[in-house]
């Protein structure tokens, strides 16, 4: 089982690698870190990364104290995860290519599963719904589900930002984006992303308790400041930091807000 060729394709291109070091990504980077280091079991757990990509999340936990094992569909960036991890002093406990849809981790293996970006290229809802069962079956009773999912409104407002509706292939994404999720680019522009779900808040916690899920919630990650066109310089300024990320934090439950977050939590307990 692989995701769409284009999937694969847009990640052996897209420096991915490197995405966390832009001044757009550091807020969803930080947010993520402070959610991840409130929900999962304190160190040392056995976490899976499913979709770690390059191993930012992986390396960041491991760090920490956590045994972590990264699972990615891109051969290119579990390499890079396996250069990144032989030079660190906490290198991962396993790195490989595979499927959210059929993970090799066995039953009860695992004390929490990061899903950090399957749910974005699983199109269909009886994949994602899949994916998440597999996260199911490799948890221990009681163990923690941690899903990502991109706002169904990310492209309204990152066009509106970047005043991307200039472009009429943009308009064409973003209206398809906002009537059904189905993100389709079109054009060979990477800055466009490639094909994806984008979810609803309310669909992401459905999914989450439909995989069998107790205690689901869905948190907004960036909150508005993402949209900013100064985002960078104030990442520079300690205390307008800090006031993004308060802000997020304080938001990032609020039923009413959530969708104008780039990127969504979904966290579950497995019963």
């Amino acid at each position: 089982m692989k995701p769409p060729p284009e999937v694969l394709e847009y990640y052996a291109q897209f420096p991915e690698e490197s995405r966390f070091s832009s001044d757009w990504s550091r807020l969803e980077f930080e947010r993520t870190k402070d959610v991840l280091s409130r929900v999962l079991p304190e160190a040392p757990a056995r976490v899976l990364d499913v979709g770690g990509a390059a191993g930012a999340y992986s390396l960041w936990l491991a760090e920490r104290g956590h045994e972590v094992h990264l699972v990615d569909a891109s051969p290119r960036l579990v390499e890079e995860a396996r250069r990144r991890s032989a030079a660190s002093s906490r290198p991962l406990a396993s790195l490989s290519v595979g499927d959210a849809r059929r993970l090799p981790q066995a039953d009860g293996s695992v004390d929490a599963v990061l899903v950090m970006g399957p749910l974005y290229h699983l199109t269909d809802a009886a994949d994602r719904l899949q994916a998440l069962r597999e996260a199911f079956r490799v948890l221990v009773p009681a163990g923690v589900l941690v899903a990502a999912a991109i706002s169904r409104y990310a492209s309204a407002l990152d066009g509106l930002a970047r005043k991307l509706s200039v472009d009429p292939r943009f308009v064409t994404i973003r209206d398809r984006d906002l009537a059904d999720g189905q993100h389709r680019n079109e054009t060979a522009d990477l800055n466009y992303f490639t094909t994806a779900y984008f979810h609803r808040p309310d669909d992401l916690h459905r999914e989450i308790e439909s995989a069998g899920f107790g205690e689901a919630r869905v948190l907004g990650v960036e909150g508005p400041g993402w949209i900013l066109s100064d985002l960078g310089a104030r990442f520079k300024d300690a205390a307008l930091k800090k006031d993004l990320l308060d802000v997020a934090r304080a938001l990032e439950s609020e039923a009413s807000i959530l969708g104008a977050s780039a990127h969504l939590l979904g966290i579950g307990r497995k019963p």
